[in-house]
């Protein structure tokens, strides 16, 4: 029988179980579903009769292996998608701590380390993300995914030399914030004031542009590598923006530092993020699709031209 204190400590672990579930599938609905999923099983066991002595675990293991069977199903649907594929972007207004839903995972799973985590199998993601960023034991990791304990450092093993060991994605997030926060202040200036030069210098020589239409919002078909390049572009969006009466408001995207875009009716039209590592900007990732949006309030229909191609 479920008593009140079972109820609230499962509620206690949804922030853990959010950014699991969030970090296997890079959506946010998806992971909210997933956790609720997870809340309903644990309460079926329970009238079931089943006993659950550790509810953490149990829940841990639920929305590992819930996530582990979505991506099988999402992987076809990822092969077909239009452009570039980036998450559904967790953002936190500057200067607001933000919903303790997200703040877990915020500083710990930027969107640069989810589309890395896109390379890797569904199992190999759960392991990698348990093990690299939640910090389990291995012994807690095979429990959790049902492999053994030799398989799963097997599993990580491979995964990590898939991915890159140094990802800005687990770098300290207090000295990412403290580092990148005035430097996002003067390029959001930098833009809104055209000033090309500034930007530039701002600029890692092979920064990148990448944006997510996903086929239904105008978004860049081939991202522009190089710092006039993508200096020119984001100064001239900036300028269309300014016409349309488009309202930037500066936030924490997956704990890098970004922007929420606004129409006049204050509608959100995208949201950008800055991948900033020693003190210069490696890339800008933008996300106009609007299905992943939607959780950030109303969605505006106001596409937003490019200077060059669409996807």
């Amino acid at each position: 029988m479920t008593t009140l204190s079972d109820e609230t400590a499962a509620a206690g672990y949804r922030p853990l179980l959010f950014s699991i579930a969030y970090g296997m599938t890079g959506s946010v609905g998806d992971a909210e579903d997933i956790v609720q999923d997870a809340m309903l099983g644990l309460v079926k066991a329970r009238k079931a009769g089943t006993a659950v002595e550790n509810v953490k675990a149990y829940l841990t293991t639920a929305v590992t292996r819930l996530g582990i069977n979505h991506l099988g199903s999402a992987r076809v649907r990822r092969e077909t998608y239009v452009g570039a594929w980036l998450p559904e972007p967790i953002v936190v207004p500057a200067g607001d701590p933000g919903p303790a839903e997200h703040a877990e995972l915020a500083d710990s799973l930027s969107m640069a380390f989810l589309v890395l985590l896109e390379a890797l199998s569904p199992v190999e993601r759960a392991v990698f993300m348990l093990r690299e960023v939640f910090g389990y034991a291995y012994p807690d990791v095979a429990r959790t995914v049902g492999k053994s304990e030799a398989n799963c450092r097997q599993i990580f093993a491979r995964a990590r030399q898939r991915i890159a060991a140094d990802s800005p994605a687990l770098d300290g997030p207090a000295a990412r914030r403290a580092e990148t926060a005035a430097l996002a202040d003067r390029f959001f200036d930098a833009a809104a004031g055209g000033d090309i030069d500034a930007l530039m210098a701002m600029l890692a020589p092979d920064v990148v542009m990448v944006g997510d239409g996903g086929g239904k919002a105008a978004a860049l078909a081939t991202p522009p590598v190089g710092r006039l390049q993508v200096a020119r572009l984001f100064a001239g969006l900036f300028r269309r923006m300014q016409r349309m009466g488009v309202t930037v408001r500066q936030a924490w995207v997956n704990g890098q530092p970004g922007a929420v875009l606004h129409d006049p009716e204050q509608r959100v039209i995208g949201v950008m993020s800055l991948e900033v590592t020693d003190g210069v900007v490696l890339a800008v990732r933008s996300v106009v699709n609007p299905d992943k949006l939607g959780h950030l309030g109303p969605v505006s229909d106001l596409g937003l031209r490019p200077a060059h191609g669409q996807n």
